[in-house]
């Protein structure tokens, strides 16, 4: 009977994504500050991928993992923020439910996919650090699109099961989200349905693409270390270091602001914490990435001096051609 009157009532076709408030100096401030880290963003995961796919030196598995790591992030950071750039513009925070629906799928199969690509990145690096003689025959170009495509398929799946399974939840009021984005758990709080069994659905999920790639990612960096600490020399075990600190720096930001946001209680206390940790990992992290991982290498600072000295020749040859 209790299900019958929940679908009597009138379904929400609108959300409203409260945000970080709605004072309008910080709306202000708050635009300007994310449209720089968007537009920051897009160029250097956008120039990441340019460069992986024109540069043969760059036709590797670790570069290719990162060229789709980079990928994803565009996307990702594409999902979320044009959004909230548009709501601190115009102060208009109304999201239809279809696109609230299409925001969170688009969210839940990135992060999934996030987590077993990061997997499969640290994979390859205990590879290249534990068994070097044998990296080039085992981490060939088949095993790299294998473990690629599989990273994206579970993601895919992911957002598949989870959003279908939100599609069947009744929201019938109130309308507001308290979040920048249209979340899991804001967004509990605002069906009238039974959610026992999406929370049960929740877990497995989360167990599924979130703890099984985690716990994949640590058992290869217990292999890592163990293999670092066996080396006699000290220059040795910093050469073998410098080849995975940068993943290990970008996962540990990943799961780390991930732990606050979905583990700690849901307390009115941590509410803005937990907002504050979600931009770290939804937007901010996105942004950093290409710098921890590829701007600042040598190869990829030489690869991009070639290329910029490329096209001002080109240009340079166009111009000739023009004034001749």
């Amino acid at each position: 009977m209790a299900n019958t009157d929940w679908r009597n009532q009138t379904s929400i076709t609108n959300f409203i994504l409260l945000g970080f408030g709605n004072v309008l100096e910080l709306q202000i401030l708050l635009f300007l500050v994310f449209l720089v880290i968007y537009i920051m963003t897009m160029s250097r995961n956008i120039l990441i991928v340019v460069l992986v796919v024109a540069d043969q030196h760059f036709h590797t598995p670790m570069y290719f993992f990162l060229g789709n790591l980079s990928c994803l992030e565009t996307c990702y950071t594409s999902t979320i923020l044009p959004r909230m750039l548009g709501s601190f513009l115009t102060g208009d925070r109304a999201i239809p439910f279809s696109g609230c629906i299409t925001q969170y799928y688009s969210f839940v199969f990135l992060a999934s996919t996030e987590c077993y690509l990061l997997a499969a990145m640290s994979y390859d690096r205990c590879l290249a650090i534990c068994k070097p003689l044998h990296y080039a025959a085992l981490m060939n170009s088949r095993s790299c699109l294998w473990l690629t495509a599989e990273s994206w398929i579970s993601g895919f799946l992911s957002g598949i099961v989870s959003t279908l399974s939100m599609c069947q939840l009744i929201f019938c009021g109130p309308n507001e989200i308290d979040h920048f984005f249209c979340d899991f758990v804001p967004m509990m709080k605002l069906t009238c349905s039974d959610i026992h069994l999406m929370k049960v659905l929740a877990s497995t999920l989360f167990l599924i693409f979130s703890l099984i790639p985690f716990l994949l990612t640590v058992t290869s960096y217990i292999y890592i270390i163990l293999t670092i600490l066996s080396i006699p020399s000290t220059t040795g075990r910093k050469k073998a270091f410098s080849t995975c600190s940068s993943h290990l720096i970008v996962v540990t930001l990943f799961y780390g602001t991930i732990t606050v946001v979905y583990m700690f209680p849901a307390t009115h206390r941590l509410k803005d914490l937990s907002k504050v940790f979600s931009d770290f990992f939804t937007v901010l992290t996105p942004m950093v990435n290409p710098l921890i991982y590829s701007l600042r290498n040598k190869e990829v600072k030489e690869a991009m001096r070639k290329a910029l000295k490329k096209y001002i020749t080109f240009q340079s040859s166009k111009i000739g051609v023009f004034l001749g």
